[in-house]
């Protein structure tokens, strides 16, 4: 075709009807894989091929822990670990006989069943902190704040008055 004579609206038509010839006679051509077999960066439509897609079924422990790492929620999960796996972290020996109430701070606050236990805590505090960051990870918890039992509350009950009180049960 010689575009020599065509000007203007002609030339313009021409010129179309080729790119559309050229388009038609490319759909109807078989499509051939190039390059090293990673495909042409182009994701065909449909199913998956037989190598690995991100369309495919993915594990669920997996999906939850992009989605841990992606939202910035690995220190409360550690946290959270200390908790939930208190056993596991510390052994059975001295889960049986303490439990972890807060971290605030990195600094966890365990109370134990009796003031010897909690003598005996305070005494093994160095290998508890490796314990719990060799199961829940470094910096998460720092420092430990082990108390023994609370002692019972007098401040309320049927025989508590209000006020300093008479002060002559003693004397």
């Amino acid at each position: 075709m010689d575009n020599g004579d065509l000007a203007g609206p002609e030339l313009a038509r021409a010129v179309l009807d080729a790119a559309l010839a050229r388009r038609r006679d490319a759909a109807r051509a078989p499509r051939r894989k190039t390059g090293s077999g990673q495909g042409s960066g182009r994701r065909l439509r449909g199913y998956s091929g037989p190598g690995p897609d991100p369309r495919d079924p993915q594990l669920f422990g997996a999906m939850l822990e992009r989605l841990v790492r992606a939202r910035g929620w690995e220190k409360p999960k550690a946290e959270a670990t200390v908790f939930g796996a208190w056993e596991k972290v510390v052994g059975p020996d001295i889960a049986a006989h303490s439990r972890p109430i807060k971290i605030e701070g990195g600094v966890l606050t365990v109370e134990a069943e009796s003031t010897a236990w909690a003598t005996q805590l305070r005494m093994l505090t160095a290998t508890l902190l490796r314990k719990i960051a060799g199961e829940v990870g470094h910096n998460v918890v720092t420092r430990l704040n082990i108390h023994g039992p609370a002692a019972p509350s007098w401040n309320r009950g049927p025989r508590r008055v209000q006020g300093r009180g008479p002060r002559d049960t003693y004397g």
